[in-house]
């Protein structure tokens, strides 16, 4: 008698070493977290049970969810939790049909088998979701040194446009001031209109490539916002849009780049404009809580479709012609705001239009 339960003893020892090391087989063969990995340990483990014919092994991770088997209502099982730093834990559990066995069918040495194989799992998708933070922080690293060699190269073509863009707009005008035929007048006014659309490119390169100095002072909110308004009101004019400015809080002041945040309105409010119909409202709204300031901006134009508002902030993408827009002014506005510990969010106005709420931290 002894000898048979040293037999089934030493029996039971076999199926669980065997199922470990058929875990640890398959984790080390594994390049990623395949949902086919996890699929075989379970049945890996469902093997070394005693009871094997009659086990259902079921496991819950992250959002992965598998059985051996289809699970009947009532069961008993032995269970073990998977835990992963940073996620909700997981469980892998080993189920008896109820109306078949008692919970003291299951041996001391599975619970302690199903423990070693939870923590496997769990090392298993620690390591690989680690990896995986790895990957994308080498990948930022060198998207950041892209950026950055685009920035110098940005910074040098700029320079070196500003002082030929100089003559050609300095010589035009003196060519325009002392002419008299109205042919060569028309073309003299296209060539200087040409010169400053290209020199406003030039300023937006060098926003782009951050050669305009961030220099952060506390400033009154109020007179940058209504200076860019009132700039702009000509464009308002054009296209007989009204100008409605809504400020909560007017002795608001927050620690900003004046200039920079003035760069942020003009293109925010020029693309409002450009967007919107005529005879329709854009709005400018100011407020702040306990530890942010908010600068919306609601126009009733066409909107921004779903498929392209993950690309609006990208350098040089555009929805104008070549003629109108580079598509480097939301590119600006984004680096500035972030500049500034801020940041910009874009949703729908209804019925239709855009909003884009600036946060920036007050101090």
């Amino acid at each position: 008698m002894k000898s048979e339960q040293t037999e089934e003893k030493l029996k039971e020892r076999v199926k669980e070493l065997t199922c470990l090391y058929e875990i640890s087989k398959t984790i080390s063969q594994s390049n990623d977290i395949e949902k086919e990995v996890l699929e075989k340990i379970i049945f890996i483990i469902k093997n070394a049970w005693k009871f094997n014919d009659d086990a259902i092994v079921e496991i819950q991770v992250l959002d992965y969810h598998f059985l051996t088997s289809i699970l009947s209502k009532n069961t008993i099982f032995q269970s073990s939790t998977i835990n992963i730093p940073g996620t909700e834990p997981g469980n892998i559990k080993v189920h008896y049909p109820q109306n078949k066995y008692k919970p003291d069918q299951f041996l001391e040495d599975e619970q302690k088998l199903l423990n070693t194989a939870a923590i496997e799992i769990g090392n298993y998708i620690e390591k690989y979701q680690t990896l995986e933070k790895k990957d994308r922080l080498r990948r930022t690293i060198e998207r950041i040194d892209r950026l950055s060699t685009l920035g110098e190269m940005t910074a040098g073509i700029a320079h070196e446009l500003n002082n030929p863009l100089g003559n050609i707009l300095g010589y035009a005008e003196l060519i325009k001031l002392s002419n008299v035929d109205p042919e060569i007048d028309s073309d003299i006014t296209t060539i200087i209109k040409s010169a400053i659309y290209t020199r406003e490119i030039v300023k937006k390169l060098m926003f782009f490539s951050s050669e305009m100095p961030y220099q952060p002072r506390q400033e009154e909110i109020k007179p940058i916002v209504t200076f860019a308004l009132s700039f702009l009101k000509q464009n308002f004019q054009k296209k007989e849009i009204k100008s409605e400015l809504i400020i909560k809080n007017c002795s608001l002041t927050a620690k900003i780049d004046a200039v920079q945040i003035t760069q942020v309105l003009f293109n925010l409010l020029i693309n409002a404009i450009h967007a919107s119909p005529q005879k329709s409202i854009i709005k400018t709204i100011v407020e702040d809580d306990a530890k942010n300031l908010f600068i919306t901006i609601e126009d009733e134009g066409h909107g921004i479709p779903d498929a392209i508002k993950q690309k609006i902030f990208k350098s040089f993408f555009t929805t104008k012609t070549t003629t109108s827009g580079l598509g480097l002014g939301l590119s600006v506005v984004h680096g500035i705001v972030k500049t500034h510990n801020g940041e910009i969010i874009v949703q729908d106005n209804k019925p239709s239009g855009t909003i884009f709420t600036i946060k920036l931290p007050l101090s």
